[in-house]
């Protein structure tokens, strides 16, 4: 009997042991590249399923063809500010998988601005159209070993060009799209 008392209650601890919430972690430091840009950002907690995203960097555009007399390249920075909702997290712990670094499925607010304040190309005399941008967006992060992740999401959402200041009779605004995949290292 006395047995039995003690395998319960070592089996109750157990289980008491493993239904700790999940949550996102207090501040997630971390520098990231993708085919067109390089960022680094920082996601602080909110609470225990949301994370507000600071990101400052560089997007890439490329252009060619032939009026031109070589492929364009140009750098311009750009800063984000995007809170997330990590929805899966409760799941992941269940399933005995990795939450550390913010590692799991979200859903966010992407805004971003593109300054013109400078711009690196390998044309003279490139500007561009400051712009700003609201895409919601779905993506996933996994790690890739202690340090290393990899990101991507998608979505639709708009853009408005501050035409005006460039120059233009007015502003426009139009549809954006989000479309990332991101090799990451976390500090």
């Amino acid at each position: 009997m006395k047995k039995t008392f003690l395998s319960l209650i070592f089996c109750g601890l157990s289980l008491i042991v493993k239904s700790q919430t999940a949550s996102v972690e207090q501040s997630v430091f971390e520098l990231q590249a993708g085919f067109l840009g390089a960022w680094v950002h920082n996601e602080s907690k909110l609470n225990n399923s949301l994370a507000l995203r600071g990101e400052l960097g560089f997007d890439t555009g490329i252009w060619g063809g032939s009026f031109y007399d070589k492929t364009g390249v140009v750098f311009v920075p750009v800063i984000t500010v995007e809170p997330r909702w990590y929805y899966n997290l409760e799941k992941r712990v269940q399933k005995n998988r990795r939450t550390d670094g913010n590692s799991g499925n979200f859903i966010s607010l992407k805004t971003s601005y593109h300054p013109d304040w400078f711009v690196i190309s390998n044309y003279d005399d490139i500007n561009i159209v400051s712009d700003i941008s609201i895409v919601p967006t779905w993506g996933i992060r996994r790690n890739i070993g202690n340090h290393f992740n990899y990101e991507t999401g998608v979505g639709v959402g708009y853009v408005y060009y501050f035409a005006k200041n460039a120059g233009y009779l007015e502003n426009e605004g139009e549809v954006a799209v989000n479309l990332h995949l991101r090799i990451g290292y976390r500090f």
